[in-house]
């Protein structure tokens, strides 16, 4: 009978067990989900101005009337077709509901805010980096970034940002920093930094010219860092962006001077319509002087020597470090991201209101007026390598075809003046070589007519100024010189390779090709051979 009843016991608890436990689980889950709900509700009603939490980001736009203004900034910079607003416009988009953003904390958080507050707005914003990271709270930095497009309203989303420099093209560096950015020059190293805590914290050097591959550059230290403690304190302040850009490296060859700086700065800062500081790396001030009206019509403020700016932190709301272009003298817009889809037209427009040049269009044969009916031709006549041996005859075959000619040398009046002189003229006529570059001041449709050199040069003709010219809307023409016109059949002789194997000559080096067929050949046209080149130029103005 015991075993019986403790059988029936041993039934009982094994039918109760499932019950127990299952009431057991159910309390676990309900336990767990009470502390996770406590939680929540604990963070949802916590609040510390020394955090960098959701709540106090949102807390901190609020007010701040320029909150759009990230994605207004990234519009205004980058996309294309879209220029840069007047400086009335980026003045009150920055600095007016910044400043009433800033008065409204002032009033919360007491006289001494508001005392440093006004000491900064009329003092450029100096500070003391010891009071100022001592008494700074962390909203503070979430209203300068705001205002300066820093883009803190998602400071976790590190992994989809755009990279701050782009080094992954051979010829140039570009370096973007949008937000809180801070210049400091002179000394060994010039520096750039961006605070925000979007990008993740690395260092660059860059060497801020069009080809990076030179040596003798200066290069410039960029950076980005999470907060403002990890950069120099700004001692002044402009609501406009700024470039850093070099010059040296090829600057001083005509074409160079075009090709390497002029052009590129164009692809780089046209963008800002005028409202662009530069802060230049190795400046040249005689340089600068000679094109001053290109660079006065690029910006309309001081240009910074970047080198001798020393105990000076520049804060701009957008700060570009290097500039480039994918192709010689020329703008690709499908490459180079100009901001504005702008062309090599463009920039032939923008050198005639630089310069103030009257012609936009050449003659056009058969509307002219009846005073003028031949249209005219410069002829570029070159003093060292390159020269017209038998100038004359150029001439009167230029002038049997139906232009009017002018030979040109090295100009003896003012740059000003010999711009104003060549947009005078219908065609240009040249040996390959910078003197060509000038081709810029044509008026759109004239004719340009390049003689290439004996030496398989074809490929570096066309690349130098054969599709730029096209680019820029003229008319081109170019005629190649035969071994029999070279003055190097008297040097060398018709068996040697230097006149019967020139691809061999090209493939033992530069070195040769540069100094024969460029540094010492002339040229002796041959006026029959040449006279359906210059009947095709005078077509193109019909």
């Amino acid at each position: 009978m015991m075993r019986t009843e403790a059988q029936a016991m041993r039934s009982t608890a094994r039918s109760s067990s499932p019950w127990k436990g299952g009431y057991v689980g159910y309390g676990l889950i309900l336990g767990f989900v009470l502390v996770l709900l406590y939680l929540m509700a604990s963070a949802q009603f916590s609040y510390s101005p020394h955090d960098y939490s959701g709540a106090t980001t949102i807390k901190a736009a609020e007010t701040v009337p320029a909150k759009p203004r990230p994605k207004h900034q990234e519009q205004d910079f980058r996309s294309r077709g879209t220029e840069e607003p007047s400086r009335k416009e980026v003045a009150e988009g920055h600095t007016k509901p910044s400043t009433a953003g800033l008065q409204a904390e002032q009033g919360k958080r007491g006289p001494e805010w508001a005392d440093k507050n006004t000491i900064e707005e009329q003092s450029g914003n100096e500070r003391n980096p010891e009071s100022w990271e001592k008494h700074q709270p962390k909203e503070q930095d979430t209203v300068e970034f705001t205002e300066f497009g820093g883009g803190t309203d998602d400071f976790n989303n590190v992994a989809h940002t755009k990279p701050v420099c782009d080094t992954s093209f051979g010829k140039y560096d570009i370096c973007e920093l949008a937000g809180d950015a801070r210049a400091r020059g002179g000394g060994a190293t010039a520096t750039v930094t961006l605070v925000s805590p979007r990008a993740p914290p690395r260092e660059w050097t860059i060497k801020p010219y069009s080809r990076k591959y030179l040596d003798g550059l200066r290069g410039v230290r960029v950076a980005s860092v999470p907060g403002p403690e990890h950069a120099p304190p700004c001692t002044t302040r402009l609501n406009v962006p700024a470039m850093v850009v070099e010059l040296g490296g090829l600057t001083g060859n005509y074409w160079h001077d075009f090709t390497d700086v002029l052009v590129p700065l164009f692809i780089g800062a046209r963008r800002f319509n005028g409202e662009v500081q530069l802060l230049v790396v190795n400046l040249m001030p005689f340089w600068v002087d000679k094109y001053r009206r290109i660079f006065g019509q690029l910006s309309r403020h001081e240009i910074v020597d970047f080198d001798r700016d020393d105990g000076v932190v520049r804060c701009y709301p957008h700060v570009v470090v290097g500039y480039g272009s994918r192709k010689e003298f020329t703008i690709d817009p499908a490459l180079d991201d100009t901001g504005g889809g702008y062309t090599m037209v463009d920039f032939t427009k923008f050198l005639r209101q630089a310069y103030s040049l009257p012609r936009d269009r050449p003659i056009k044969l058969g509307e002219s007026p009846a005073g003028r009916r031949r249209p005219l031709m410069m002829i570029l006549e070159r003093t060292n390598s390159r020269r017209f041996m038998n100038l004359p005859e150029v001439i009167a075959a230029a002038e049997a075809a139906g232009f009017e000619v002018t030979v040109a040398g090295r100009p003896r009046a003012s740059y000003d003046e010999f711009a104003r002189e060549v947009n005078s003229f219908d065609a240009m006529v040249g040996v390959h070589g910078a003197g060509l570059t000038n081709c810029v001041f044509l008026p759109t449709g004239a004719v340009l007519l390049q003689i290439v050199p004996y030496g398989r040069l074809e490929d570096l003709a066309r690349t130098d100024f054969g599709e730029p010219a096209r680019d820029m809307g003229l008319r081109y023409v170019e005629y190649s010189v035969s071994a029999e016109e070279s003055s190097l059949m008297d040097v060398f002789g018709r068996e040697h390779p230097m006149i019967k194997d020139p691809a061999a000559v090209h493939m033992s080096g530069w070195g040769n090709v540069a100094e024969w067929y460029l540094g010492k050949q002339d040229v002796r046209i041959d006026v029959e051979r040449f006279r359906p080149v210059l009947k095709q130029a005078i077509e193109h103005l019909q």
